[in-house]
């Protein structure tokens, strides 16, 4: 019998080593020389005040490497096709692996992207009823909102050896609507906002924002085509006569001896005002177009996008369009309810599409719900649905705020995801604020101390526990908690809301008071935006500031976004005696070397661009006459490179003392973005610092009533109170504020509390408490209860 002898352990493999991500002299943005080391396959959260630099090093640097490196693995005819990337600026990136970066971009608002078709599942239910409809009416693209039926013949000509003519018909059949070309709603304009019937065009019978009779070249054009009288009223047209002022050809005509292009007036407001981003516009016109504009649904398909035949086909009953209509909850039960061996593989994939969506706490959506509806957390939830049974180990997933949007019960869900993807052996990095998901990490590298200049520094890198007990913003904040109010304000009056019905809501009656705080919660797809965007239209006397994100160009910054640039020009020309464009880096005092960008950005082709300060003004933007001229001893230049606090200082006393830029310099302050430069590149901005700046925008309108959609989404601990202190200050001068909003900090804050579910979707659409967050506390008779009474220590 052999013996047996213990042999010595083997040496440990090289390849073992590489077990974390180095990050040394990261410079990105706002860090300043960062290092960290960053342990692989576990779970980091990155925090740290909002501004402080987390998504510069694990965005900026950490993932946009890795995707760069990627990149570069291809020919360099694909790398053409693909975005190009820069090197982030950072002298050692190691260890790095695949990235799949799941960020809160909101998913494209096309008018036919959807749910569905942004998550695969309509392909994959196209194929099932292309396979088992009946009747059969063609393959996947007869089924398909977004193929629409073509038929073509004629003669074509191969040439290949002898060239020869071939007569050739084609077909194809789509499931796109003809009447709405898949949109499932077609637009109707109303006359009345476009003109007076009662007066002629030269009495100014326009009534379109900036339609003036007089001097406007595009009412002299309809004035002098000799289509229409220009001194008959409109309401006195013969049929001719209207149809051409309304639908009148593309035609040139003379106009004082200027050619200039005829064109009908339908047409030409579809092309001037529909035909933009509604959010691009100014207030006033945006209102114009709100009112003027009416979205029906489609006639023809009754709004599900689809040709009559793709909606004749069924499968059990069903069509194509119902099953799209379905919750999705519902529709995974109708698909595992199908028994068909021949297409069995495809059902097993839709079967696990659908039943991821149940278990990321989206089953309450359906897949015909456009995608451009989706809150921001909503849209990171529906990306993270194709990674959730992905076979792919060591991989490095990047989230960012993955809770936001949810309520306290959600978040423990999306907390088991987490650790569930990090339990396959990937490498998860999640930029954080709440607590809840701070706490379950096995690393955590808080950021700061400030923001801004003030911060881009490590503060801190260690365990939960270790943050608790270190002296860090965070971790002195991390066990905060707000106490439930002893004494809650009176209403002024009450807000009626009757048999409220948008989306999933159930006839709700409801009477939100006015003059106090109130908070409407629930868990999410439970009806609180339905109730809240849905019954109180924004109006006269109604602020709106919704979630929809701020757009802006490299150009645009929050002098620009926010109107603060235009007192701050008029009082340069004012102190020179010279005209105010000049003070405009997009106008006439840009540098001519840049255009007013700052830098030259050089095109490479496949490879990065480079983007270098530019030789003329070396990064001021300005032409250098321009900066000669000065206002309270500094040039334009100077001013728009100062943080808030100071400018607001600047332009509050002495010689550069502007009431009308220090009013908005204060609104800025007062929601936390006193350390932001004026002329900070708006793509800069972070997801919070963009949310208060629109906040801060809203706040010089005048209103009564302010409604707020999760005010608190990317703020820090700390920001959350400097938060709640702006909410009293606005309800103690006068107006009401009702907040859609998940964090239990502001319930605790709030005078009053609306709770809808009990669950989402159609589980949803009820209000199940009204009362203050004692009683709710008191009663735990709702999920919201359960969990305002434990974060309060009840």
């Amino acid at each position: 019998m052999a013996t047996r002898t213990d042999t010595p352990a083997p040496a440990p493999q090289v390849s073992d080593s590489h077990d974390l991500i180095r990050v040394h002299g990261a410079r990105v943005n706002n860090l300043k020389d960062v290092s960290v080391e960053i342990p692989k396959r576990r779970l980091t959260v990155f925090t740290g005040v909002s501004g402080s630099g987390k998504s510069s090093l694990v965005f900026s640097t950490i993932a946009a490497e890795s995707q760069r490196m990627i990149n570069e693995t291809y020919s360099a005819f694909v790398q053409g096709f693909m975005p190009t990337l820069a090197r982030p600026d950072v002298d050692v990136l190691e260890g790095l692996t695949t990235a799949i970066i799941v960020d809160q971009q909101r998913l494209g608002a096309d008018p036919r992207s959807t749910v569905g078709t942004v998550t695969d599942a309509n392909a994959m239910l196209r194929i099932l009823f292309s396979r088992l409809g009946d009747p059969h009416i063609g393959p996947p693209g007869a089924y398909a909102f977004n193929v629409p039926s073509v038929r073509a013949s004629g003669a074509i000509t191969v040439e290949r050896g002898d060239k020869k003519a071939v007569r050739a018909t084609f077909s194809r059949t789509g499931g796109m609507c003809p009447r709405c070309e898949g949109r499932g709603t077609v637009s109707d304009i109303d006359l009345t906002q476009l003109y007076d019937d009662s007066k002629s065009l030269s009495e100014g019978a326009f009534t379109i924002p900036g339609w003036k009779s007089d001097s406007q070249w595009t009412v002299q054009v309809y004035a002098q085509s000799g289509f229409v009288d220009p001194d008959k009223p409109i309401r006195r047209y013969t049929k001719k006569e209207l149809q051409d002022f309304l639908y009148g050809e593309p035609v040139k005509v003379k106009v004082n001896g200027v050619n200039l292009t005829y064109e009908g007036l339908i047409p030409k407001i579809r092309k001037s005002f529909l035909s933009k981003d509604k959010e691009a516009m100014q207030p006033h016109v945006r209102a114009f177009v709100e009112r003027a504009v009416t979205f029906t649904a489609c006639p023809a398909c009754a709004g599900t996008r689809l040709t009559e035949g793709a909606r004749s086909s069924l499968i059990g009953g069903v069509s194509i369009a119902d099953a799209c209509a379905l919750q999705i909850s519902d529709l995974a039960a109708w698909v595992a309810g199908l028994d068909e061996p021949s297409v069995a593989p495809l059902l097993t994939a839709l079967g696990r599409t659908l039943d991821s969506f149940v278990e990321i706490g989206l089953g309450y959506l359906s897949l015909d719900r456009p995608s451009g509806t989706l809150s921001g957390g909503e849209a990171q939830r529906v990306k993270m649905i194709r990674h959730l049974g992905s076979s792919l180990t060591d991989v490095t997933y990047v989230f960012d705020e993955p809770t936001i949007g949810l309520h306290p019960h959600d978040i423990r869900r999306m907390n088991g995801l987490l650790l569930r993807l990090r339990d396959k052996g990937n490498t998860v990095l999640v930029v954080e604020h709440k607590p809840e998901t701070i706490a379950i990490a096995d690393h955590v590298v808080d950021l700061g101390p400030g923001a801004g200049s003030e911060g881009g520094t490590v503060c801190f890198e260690g365990t939960v526990e270790g943050l608790r007990s270190g002296d860090t913003v965070t971790g002195r904040h991390f066990d905060d908690r707000a106490a439930v109010k002893e004494t809650v304000r009176r209403p002024t009056g009450v807000l009626e809301i009757r048999g409220a019905s948008t989306h999933n809501l159930r006839e709700v009656d409801v009477d939100v008071p006015l003059g106090v705080l109130t908070v409407v919660t629930g868990v999410a797809g439970s009806g609180k935006s339905s109730l809240v965007h849905g019954s109180i239209p924004p109006g006269e006397n109604v602020v709106s500031v919704d979630q929809s994100p701020i757009r802006g160009s490299r150009r645009s910054n929050p002098a620009t976004y926010t109107g603060l640039l235009d007192p701050i020009r008029k009082a340069f020309a004012r102190a020179n005696g010279v005209k105010p464009a000049l003070f405009s880096a997009n106008s006439e005092g840009a540098c001519p070397g840049c255009n007013g960008a700052g830098v030259v950005y050089t095109d490479l082709a496949m490879m990065a661009g480079v983007a270098s300060v530019c030789d003329e003004c070396e990064g001021k933007r300005f032409q250098p006459a321009v900066l000669e001229y000065l206002l309270g001893g500094r040039d334009i230049s100077e001013v728009l490179a100062m943080p808030v606090t100071e400018a607001e200082e600047f332009f509050g006393t002495g010689e550069a003392r502007t009431p009308a830029a220090h009013r908005v310099l204060g609104r800025l302050s007062d929601v936390g973005l006193g350390y932001l430069t004026l002329g900070q590149p708006l793509t800069t901005l972070s997801g919070g610092e963009r949310q208060r700046l629109k906040l801060a925008t809203h706040m010089a309108e005048k209103g009564g009533v302010y409604v707020l959609d999760e005010p608190t989404a990317g703020l820090h601990l700390a920001d959350v109170r400097q938060l709640l202190g702006l909410l009293d200050r606005l309800v103690d001068s006068g107006t009401s504020v009702i907040v859609v909003e998940h964090h239990q900090a502001v319930m605790a804050h709030a005078d009053w509390i609306i709770d809808l579910g009990p669950g989402a979707g159609h589980d949803g659409g009820r209000v199940v408490f009204e009362g203050t967050p004692a009683d709710l506390v008191a009663a735990r008779s709702t999920l919201t209860g359960e969990h305002l009474a434990e974060y309060v220590g009840a």
